[in-house]
């Protein structure tokens, strides 16, 4: 028979993640919308390259702000608000038709938007349930994050780029109201409540200090390394399997959406090997970089396209695997600290800055070192995740104990 704790994380997932399916839906309209985009005459790939890039910094720097703003304020007005301002945004970019002012414009603002939902569920998760529960919950919303992908690709593929974002806008705005009635419900029934975990009145810098003794320093290196490859390198996956392996445009896009699915039950693994390894995260996170680099080794190796293809979606599934450690066991671990959301929102503005940088590089790189290089600069990230994730902590702790016997 299910408790009552675990039918509350149950609740408060379930919404947590359809939220967050609508946020990841949205975000990846555009990327198999742009051959479209094109075609049609309305968009140049300059100008579809400018979007991705801005959209990747505004959001990023969204996160940094609404993580903060999410240690005060309740998520019930966080996440319906950014859903339904983003599903306005929506609207307007498939009525800018293409004019870059206006593109511009609407997609950065949806990208803002859809930055204030991540910082404030992950706390409102973590100051509601067990741990044990946070850690299903947000495994729940992982999971909702990499299946929205597939789902916009799929959805893209029946209608035109304009349709397909006007059906994301009415998704959005609706999904901000159920939210938002929702939530409401569940403070009047007592199932969320705020305040119970507010950050410590510190003076200067000590909240910095407080996030350095829980090894954020560290995350932030892990964040900008998965940041990459979970955002950008599965960016050009259609464009890799097209130009470099030689696939058509049509079987390229359906290796897209299958491997974007794939990729959706990265979490879950990354929870089941974490478990077999008896609750260590950082064995789990070492484990996966170790993997990555692996695949992407046997990536660089491997001409067969069929194989290789396989191996570069196993290598990204492994980065995404140390990517899940950190947002479903190190930020909900943080509940103590009072600042579960503006440390997730500053670990997420990390991650989608790198992955804005490396989104402008890596299209001017396929030019000008090509593919092959390319994969040795991704494989070369994923040693230095294999570097960061050494347990220099134990190693520490133990040379103290054997300096002290």
């Amino acid at each position: 028979m299910i408790g009552k704790a675990a039918k509350k994380a149950i609740l408060i997932g379930s919404m947590c993640s359809l939220s967050y399916l609508a946020v990841y839906f949205a975000k990846n309209v555009l990327a198999p919308s742009v051959p479209g985009m094109v075609q049609s005459g309305a968009f140049s790939e300059e100008l579809t390259t400018n979007l991705a890039s801005i959209y990747f910094i505004v959001y990023a720097c969204g996160q940094l702000i609404n993580g903060y703003l999410g240690n005060f304020i309740s998520a019930k007005y966080m996440i319906s608000v950014g859903l339904f301002m983003a599903g306005v945004s929506h609207a307007a970019f498939s009525l800018a038709g293409g004019d870059p002012v206006g593109s511009y414009l609407s997609y950065a603002a949806s990208g803002y938007f859809l930055s204030m939902i991540y910082g404030p569920m992950t706390r409102v998760v973590a100051e509601n349930t067990e741990p044990i529960y946070a850690t299903r919950c947000s495994l729940g919303y992982t999971f909702s994050s990499f299946l929205g992908t597939p789902l916009a690709g799929i959805m893209v593929g029946f209608f035109i780029w304009r349709i397909a974002f006007a059906v994301s806008s009415g998704f959005l705005m609706v999904m901000g109201v159920v939210c938002f009635t929702v939530f409401t419900l569940f403070e009047k029934k007592g199932l969320v409540t705020y305040g119970k975990y507010r950050p410590a009145k510190r003076r200067g810098l000590e909240g910095v200090r407080v996030l350095i003794r829980h090894r954020i320093i560290k995350f932030t290196a892990i964040s900008i390394l998965t940041g990459v490859v979970r955002t950008t390198v599965v960016f050009w996956l259609a464009s890799y399997a097209n130009g470099y392996l030689g696939f058509s445009e049509k079987k390229s896009a359906l290796i897209y959406s299958g491997a974007t699915f794939a990729l959706s039950f990265c979490a879950f693994i990354a929870i089941f090997v974490y478990e077999r390894l008896g609750h260590d995260m950082d064995k789990t996170i070492f484990l996966a970089f170790s993997a990555a680099a692996l695949c992407f080794f046997a990536v660089y190796a491997v001409k067969a396209p069929g194989v290789n293809i396989l191996l570069l979606v196993l290598a990204i599934l492994c980065s995404n695997c140390a990517a899940s450690m950190m947002w479903s066991r190190y930020c909900p671990g943080l509940r103590d600290t009072g600042m579960v959301s503006g440390a997730t929102g500053y670990l997420d503005f990390i991650s989608y800055m790198a992955a804005s940088a490396s989104n402008k590089l890596f299209g001017n790189a396929v030019s000008a070192i090509g593919w092959e290089n390319l994969i040795l600069v991704w494989l070369g990230l994923m040693v230095l995740g294999v570097l960061v994730a050494l347990p220099y902590d134990r190693l520490r702790k133990g040379n103290r104990n054997e300096e002290s016997l």
